[in-house]
């Protein structure tokens, strides 16, 4: 027994082996740099903030000491953010300059001021010459600047017109309640004999009371407010006009009982039960369409949304180029006093703030690599779709992420996360980058054409047809066909429905 558990433990001998693997380790500056690259502008300046708020080494260049420089950045391939105090425009990006800052020691690094912009007090003068600025003037310049009044919402519109009615309190609080229940284009969307009996379970109400708060509300500014379907809102509106106008009568006819006809263009119909001809027709639905059928749009309290264009395309010297733009672009720098005294200092109490230092590199570093990319892959772009600056939308080429990403040497992923929520402002309006990205729909001489430019030809059709006779997505693909695209009635319609074109027999006029 002793010898086989003797032998027994030979054989579990341990024993140690060499293995050789790869594997993708993600750096923490690798990750920042990833979600820095995925960020709109308006995040970009949002998530800034908070690494100021953290890191104290880390500082953004006062507005009021901006040089007065262009607004936009040629393209040049590289970005050079590690640019010395009061330096000129030329040499911050001379890629000479960028390899000379990388190759700094620790002492000089940590006295570069790393930032996107001169000093705050320098400039250009007109002769190109640097000229000291003033920044105590342009502080007292921006001391009394105007700030515009928020715009008021429709309640507190509506509630403001109320304050100055004369009512007895009891119904001033009940069209009170009423406007509160106003949906965000001025209707009542909520059934009133609801309203009363929410309201019944508080205090005691009679079912006209809450009608006759109604047709308060429904008197105010704008005409229309306080309707509960769309052909009491237009008529509402119609009743506010001078008794005198041609056709009143039946328009009030005509918005109360038959929108759903004047909808379906059944114009036959609505001659029929109007008791009208062609031309009386006609003016009944000039005045209807004149009146508006959302009022409450008319005011503030929407979420708006802002974009910002990272980059300016412009046709230089016969040539369309892209530009960064500058106002988009943050200033950010190291501190240069912390990081004189971190430098002075030696002792252990400063190892925190040289971890900190090292991270506000980082932030600028990548903070410039975002941006060269960003202008690597739009100039790309710009390349790749020179024709459709020139003529519009009908010369857009097809094109996929793949291209980019083989010309700018990424990875289609990354390419991703650059013209996503990254705006291009060209003379023919601002673009998502994502826009000039596009499937490709064959010929008939093999060539093939961008999805984009079919919608532009099919935007042209209809805006050009016989509106008596509108094409009908048949016709639209035959006529495609017969310039050699190559397109399915059912991809007609797909396309029309996507920019809210409405069908044939709805585009038909009087």
């Amino acid at each position: 027994m002793a010898r086989r558990a003797e032998l027994h433990l030979l054989q579990m001998k341990t024993s140690l082996h060499l293995k050789l693997s790869q594997h993708l380790t993600l750096t923490p500056q690798l990750q920042q740099s990833i979600k820095l690259l995925q960020l709109s502008t308006v995040e970009l300046h949002q998530e800034l903030e908070r690494y100021l708020l953290e890191n104290p080494l880390l500082e953004r260049v006062d507005a009021a000491g901006e040089t007065d420089e262009s607004s936009v950045m040629p393209f040049n391939g590289q970005l050079n953010g590690q640019t010395e105090l009061g330096s000129t425009p030329a040499s911050r990006h001379e890629s000479e300059a960028a390899e000379g800052s990388e190759q700094r020691n620790e002492s000089d690094s940590a006295s570069t001021d790393f930032s996107f912009e001169d000093s705050g007090s320098f400039g250009s003068g007109s002769d190109g010459s640097t000229v000291r600025r003033n920044n105590e003037d342009s502080e007292d310049d921006n001391e009394y600047s105007q700030i515009p009044a928020a715009e008021p919402t429709l309640q507190e519109h509506l509630i403001t017109q109320l304050s100055l009615m004369s009512l007895p309190e009891r119904d001033r609080r009940l069209a009170t309640m009423l406007i509160a229940h106003l949906d965000e284009d001025g209707y009542l969307s909520n059934d009133l004999d609801e309203l009363t009996a929410s309201i019944a379970e508080h205090i005691e109400i009679e079912p006209d009371e809450l009608l006759v708060a109604l047709r308060h509300v429904q008197n105010l500014d704008p005409t229309g407010v306080g309707a509960r379907s769309l052909g009491e809102c237009l008529c509402l509106q119609l009743k506010a006009l001078p008794v005198t106008t041609p056709n009143l009568v039946h328009a009030m006819a005509l918005a109360s009982e038959h929108l759903d006809a004047l909808g379906a263009r059944d114009f036959v119909k609505l001659k029929r039960v109007l008791r009208v001809n062609d031309v009386e027709l006609k003016q009944i639905r000039e005045l209807i369409v004149s009146l508006n059928p959302k009022p409450g749009r008319e005011f503030g309290g929407g979420d708006i949304r802002y974009v910002v264009a990272d980059v300016v395309v412009k046709k230089m010297q016969g040539k369309w180029q892209a530009f960064l733009n500058r106002e988009a672009m943050p200033k950010m720098r190291v501190n240069k006093l912390y990081a004189d005294l971190l430098h002075k200092s030696r002792d252990a109490n400063g190892k925190n703030l040289v971890g900190q230092l090292q991270e506000a590199r980082w932030l600028i570093k990548n903070i410039q690599q975002r941006f060269d990319t960003i202008l690597r892959v739009s100039q790309a772009i710009v390349e790749r779709q020179k024709h459709f600056f020139e003529h519009g939308e009908v010369a857009m080429r097809p094109l996929v992420l793949r291209e980019i990403a083989d010309q700018v040497g990424l990875h289609e992923s990354t390419i991703s996360r650059v013209t996503t929520q990254k705006y291009m402002l060209t003379p023919r309006g601002i673009f998502e980058l994502k826009y000039f990205f596009g499937s490709s729909v064959a010929t008939d001489t093999g060539g093939a054409c961008s999805a984009t430019a079919i919608r532009a030809l099919i935007k042209q059709l209809v805006q050009a047809e016989d509106q008596k006779k509108p094409l009908s997505d048949n016709s639209i693909s035959d006529i495609l066909g017969q310039q050699g695209i190559i397109v399915a009635r059912r991809t007609v319609a797909k396309y029309r429905e996507g920019m809210h074109i409405q069908p044939a027999n709805l585009r038909r006029a009087m």
